[in-house]
């Protein structure tokens, strides 16, 4: 319980009893070190030479990855402060895709330089001003040395593309995937008035467990995990017109209780011969508009499924109703509800669809479709730890991709653009007076922290390696970084590393907006749970309305404050 004393000594009790609080420099002490410790777990996987993390959760699923964003949501954080980190992580992802790790380990150094500053007895509030300003101040800079390139380059994509991938388990078939990627990001795009927009929902990635890296393919069309619903019907098309439609081929079943009296056995039978004529009236509708393949979202009755393969259509049922959206958007058939609906200008076309054998599974390949704007990247890997991990590659090349079409600048990697905003930072923050100008030299130091990491995970010396790059820098060599993989300074022009800049921006704007939002919190209230009613006599037992789980009642431990002290 929270006793507080007013000006007349007089103790106020304000706070529920079991609540706790945190004040000052301690609570910004606790979320900053919470916030550091989040920040060390995630910066030895960042760069090319970054290490994996194994993630066991409590069923004992594993995975190992090194995306920061998919550590962080695996691993359960408790401290509200950590929290607000893992979300920036969830946001960089979401937003960008890549660079997930890197915001992180920015937020972490930008709390640990302000933190030396607040011991200074420099006011958060001024940390956090002159922080916003540095942000800004770094992104104008960052767009000045940004190169513009064509939206749809394919060359310059598949260099972004590697660049992502070169710091995951997939580097060794960076190339093969990227081109694959480029081409599937390329497929979706749309052209609009003022450059293109790319859904990356239209690209379906399926995965499959078996073959290695090397066995996965790209497809101009859209890959089912379902197989032919009919041993009857043929299991390969070429040349598909394809009909698909949203409702069952079934007899619909009454909605309400319906008694039907059948006096003799000839009108039993007329009953079942009309069932099946309504359902074979339905596929013939199916067979009228021309359709030699069928995908049907819902369910297929058996006798449906007889008249189907006797007409020799192939036949899936049951698919799920984002793959209907995707065949609609690969194949240009129309989505139908109603078969009198049916037409033959509502059919979709595809170069062949045809069942083939995935491992152990039997899956339907709908391929060659003339200008598919879904399309499909089968991923493949020794085993399903490595197929997810490479499925989260492929998602962080996806959308690296896809930045840059949307907007199409690009900077170097390997710490170079964010060792060329530090220098320059620090320059500007010489004309800035008062006690900004410590905040933003800070900011130009926590940018830093990047190439230094880097370096580190390297097994580079990074005291060397910051002295060599900053003078590199100096002397106007901007696209200068750290060539990881030789362990060296070197231009990063040359080793053909980029990121998109909008990637580069959103690390800059969410670790700032994560920092100074943790740097401003001066009281951490935690409120006790189920502590109800008003502290002290009778009401100690509103304990007991939460009785959480019947645990509340902990060895009769509940019970003095009924006033047996």
């Amino acid at each position: 319980m929270s006793v507080q004393a007013s000006a007349g000594g007089i103790p106020v009790v304000i706070l529920k009893e079991g609540a706790s609080q945190t004040k000052g420099r301690d609570a910004q002490k606790n979320n900053i070190t919470a916030a550091k410790l989040i920040a060390e777990i995630v910066h030895t996987s960042l760069g090319p030479r970054g290490m994996d993390k194994m993630l066991v959760d409590s069923l004992g699923d594993v995975t190992i990855t090194n995306d920061g964003a998919t550590i962080l949501k695996e691993i359960d954080v408790q401290h509200p402060a950590a929290k607000m980190l893992v979300e920036i992580s969830k946001a960089t992802d979401n937003e960008v895709g890549d660079g997930t790790t890197s915001a992180v380990v920015l937020a972490g150094a930008l709390l640990e330089n302000a933190e030396s500053l607040v011991l200074q007895d420099v006011h958060p509030t001024i940390i956090v001003d002159g922080y916003r300003k540095a942000a800004q101040k770094a992104r104008e800079l960052l767009a000045k040395i940004a190169d513009k390139v064509s939206a749809t380059d394919k060359e310059v994509l598949e260099r972004i593309a590697r660049t992502s991938m070169q710091t995951k388990l997939v580097r060794r078939d960076s190339a093969s995937l990227a081109d694959m990627i480029v081409k599937a990001v390329v497929a979706v795009g749309e052209k609009t008035d003022d450059g293109y927009v790319v859904d990356i929902d239209d690209i379906k990635v399926e995965k499959k467990a078996g073959g290695s890296i090397r066995d996965s393919l790209y497809t101009k069309g859209i890959v089912l995990d379902k197989e032919v619903v009919h041993s009857g019907m043929p299991k390969k098309i070429e040349k598909a017109k394809i009909a698909i439609i949203n409702t069952a081929l079934e007899i619909d079943k009454t909605e309400f209780d319906a008694k039907i009296n059948i006096q003799n056995p000839q009108q039993m039978k007329s009953f079942l011969d009309e069932e099946n004529r309504m359902i074979k009236n339905m596929v013939d509708k199916v067979i009228a508009a021309g359709a030699n393949v069928l995908f049907c979202q819902k369910g297929i009755d058996d006798m449906a499924q007889h008249y189907l393969a006797k007409a020799g259509i192939l036949t899936v049922r049951r698919v799920k109703e984002s793959d209907m959206a995707k065949l609609a958007k690969a194949t240009g058939a129309r989505m139908i509800t109603n078969l009198d609906d049916l037409f033959e200008k509502d059919l979709g076309t595809a170069e062949i669809v045809e069942e083939r054998k995935v491992e152990t599974d039997k899956w339907v390949f709908v391929e060659g479709c003339k200008h598919p704007k879904a399309v499909t990247l089968l991923v493949r890997g020794g085993s399903q730890r490595v197929v997810d991990e490479v499925d989260r590659s492929v998602h962080d090349a996806l959308m690296v991709v896809k930045d840059v079409m949307e907007n199409p600048m690009i900077v170097a990697g390997g710490g170079a653009p964010e060792t060329y905003a530090a220098t320059k930072l620090r320059e500007w923050a010489k004309t800035l007076e008062g006690r900004e100008q410590l905040a933003v030299e800070k900011f130009a130091d926590s940018l830093e922290v990047i190439p230094i990491t880097l370096a580190e995970n390297a097994g580079m010396d990074p005291i060397d390696t910051l002295a060599s790059l900053r003078s590199k820098q100096l002397k106007g060599n901007k696209w200068t970084g750290i060539d990881v993989l030789k362990a060296q300074v070197a231009s990063m022009h040359a080793t053909d590393i980029f990121e998109p800049l909008a990637v580069k921006n959103q690390i800059i704007s969410s670790a700032t907006e994560a920092a100074c939002m943790i740097l401003r919190i001066d009281d951490v209230i935690a409120v006790a749970k189920g502590a109800g009613g008003p502290p002290g006599g009778m009401g100690g037992m509103g304990g007991m309305g939460g009785m959480e789980g019947m645990g509340g009642m902990g060895g009769m431990g509940g019970m003095p404050p009924m006033g047996m002290e």
